[in-house]
């Protein structure tokens, strides 16, 4: 019999990585080239690869980002050692936090200069280390088609997430026998998919003992693409509904059942369903801090179903009575087909109340009487013209939160934002990326002037490489969430939040010098107009400057370290609760 070895090709590791990178299906990779990881771009060269020039190794974790939130497969960027490494760190704890399933390559130093200080070395293993769902360092040519492979099926599998690939010079310019084909053996790591069906029946009749029950839906759900799952439940048991900031389109605003966002900047009706609740069924989620508020007062009488991929979340936060570890898709679908043979109650009580919480307590905002922009009429507006079918991108901060509310969620996997790490600067790249993973679909960055100032740069990118997203900025001249904090709780005691757009940059024609469109509205009857005319571009990048109201707030709000129960609908301003049902 034949020496395996000899019969496979002979490639040098710069090959067997991008060879390796094919054969996981990789059709584009962000990034920037460096010493250390220059080998691997020769290949690159004649690879049937995409790969996009960045500006910044941020936006390449980004736009990988992007790409594998609006496509549901991996994204790749790529990056030299030492600051290229260490400039992929905020997008890999971005990912990490959200669950976004992208593989970061990096070159390294050469594997005998490692732990030298050697020129432009970072540990970026180590570094990465609590950020990532796992990461290599890859020293032999022979070790790299294995490392892809199994980057690739941990990053898409079980819990998404970031894996890092952390390969030296020496390994890539060094030449070893080509083999993919070796069964991918991964002790320890073994995610459990499909729940325990003892589980989904406890569940089924715990569902059926209560009074009050909420589906509290996380992120997960979309990751896991169980929304029709999620639907069929909502129809079959008539339970209300909130989504978290991540989960935002996993069941249709419009649906009845549906009570909006909770958490810190949440509807009064989601954070009222929480509160009131006997039974909360958490899928997908994991109690973060800007959902409970204060824990130890956070839904008070409810038992907890938690259904969660990843065994690490359950009980983290909150004791719960049935933990169920497995898929979201494959619970719900369980958890619907074990109620059809049960006698669900009728919770038109519980429904009604909260629906009476709804209609009192709707979302809005009150108009400036400045003449500046309303920026939750932009928004609003916005996602009125553009239409549920468009994705939205967000940075962080108060436009965040107005998106979150005022844009039209009727579709899942349309709504990408930054939710556990809160990255300022995500929204440009990530819109990028997600554009590039759906080029036939209108893509909407809904941004802030802070935000927009830390990765515009990528607008470049998306001129050079026919990417012709649409960008509002949402420019009320300083830091706004921040500066909403200094106005409620410091005095109105402005420190370093002023950012001084109204002087610099004009940012219209800051985009274009950067080549694209650069369009600006400052009164109300502008704002159509100017949506129209970026909606009606589609041959380059469109910036819209829309020029709003300083003091404009996000209500309704639950103060950082404070009950749920003491959320304010607007300054000083807290809710009626009725106790009739409960």
């Amino acid at each position: 019999m034949a020496n395996k070895s000899t019969d496979l090709p002979i490639l040098t590791g710069a090959q067997a990585l991008i060879a390796s990178l094919e054969r996981c299906g990789v059709e584009v990779a962000f990034g920037i080239p460096g010493g250390a990881i220059l080998p691997a771009y020769d290949p690159l060269y004649d690879s049937s690869i995409r790969h996009i020039l960045v500006r910044h190794e941020q936006g390449a974790g980004h736009a990988a980002e992007g790409y594998a939130m609006a496509t549901g497969r991996v994204g790749v960027c790529i990056a030299t050692s030492g600051p290229g490494a260490t400039n992929l760190v905020t997008p890999i704890a971005d990912a990490y936090l959200d669950s976004v399933p992208i593989v970061a390559i990096t070159g390294q130093v050469n594997s005998t200069f490692i732990g030298t200080d050697a020129f432009q070395e970072a540990d970026i293993r180590g570094i990465t280390m609590p950020i990532t769902k796992h990461n290599f360092l890859v020293k032999r040519t022979e070790d790299i088609p294995e490392s892809i492979k199994a980057a690739f099926h941990i990053a898409s599998t079980g819990r998404p997430g970031p894996v890092l690939v952390d390969v030296a010079k020496d390994a890539l310019t060094g030449r070893a026998p080509f083999d993919f084909e070796d069964e991918l053996v991964l002790p320890g790591y073994k995610p459990t998919s499909q729940p325990h069906g003892r589980q989904i029946k406890e569940s089924a009749r715990i569902i059926c003992l209560s009074k009050r029950p909420v589906l509290y839906i996380g992120g997960g759900v979309i990751k896991a693409r169980a929304w029709q799952e999620l639907a069929d439940l909502v129809e079959l048991t008539g339970i209300p509904v909130v989504t978290t900031l991540m989960a935002r389109g996993a069941l249709p605003d419009a649906h009845p059942l549906n009570m909006g966002m909770p958490g810190m900047h949440g509807a009064v009706s989601a954070v009222g369903a929480l509160q009131k609740s006997d039974l909360l069924i958490a899928v997908g989620t994991r109690f973060d801090d800007r959902v409970t508020g204060r824990l130890d007062s956070f839904a008070p009488d409810a038992k907890i179903i938690h259904a969660d991929i990843d065994p690490a979340e359950i009980g983290k936060n909150r004791v719960v009575d049935v933990p169920v570890v497995g898929d979201a898709k494959a619970f719900l679908g369980g958890l619907v087909e074990s109620l059809r043979h049960e006698q669900v109650p009728e919770y038109t009580e519980w429904t009604q109340y909260l629906g009476g919480l709804k209609q009192r307590y709707p979302l809005g905002w009150t108009e400036p009487q400045d003449g500046k922009l309303s920026p939750q009429h932009v928004i609003q507006r916005i996602g009125q013209i553009a239409g549920p079918d468009a994705i939205y991108v967000t940075g962080v901060g108060q436009h965040q939160m107005w998106a979150a509310h005022f844009l039209p969620f009727a579709r899942p996997a349309k709504w990408l934002t930054s939710g556990g790490a809160g990255t300022m600067g995500y929204c440009v790249p990530a819109a990028m990326g997600a554009k590039v993973g759906a080029p036939d679909q209108v893509v909407w960055g809904i941004d802030g002037d802070g935000c927009f100032q830390m990765t515009n740069q990528e607008l470049t990118t998306c001129v050079l490489n026919n990417i012709p997203i649409k960008i509002a900025v949402i420019n009320n001249g300083a830091l706004g969430m921040v500066r909403q904090w200094q106005t409620l709780f410091y005095d109105k005691r402005y420190s370093s939040t002023d950012l001084n757009t109204d002087l610099v940059p004009n940012f219209p024609k800051l985009a274009e010098a950067m080549g694209c469109v650069g369009l600006r509205a400052t009164k109300p009857e502008e704002v159509d107009e100017v949506i129209n005319q970026a909606m009606a571009i589609n041959d380059r990048p469109v910036v819209v400057e829309f020029v709003c109201h300083k003091d404009a707030m996000v209500w309704p709000m639950v103060a950082a370290g404070t009950s749920n129960d003491d959320i304010k609908i607007a300054r000083d301003m807290a809710p009626e609760w009725e106790d009739e049902v409960l």
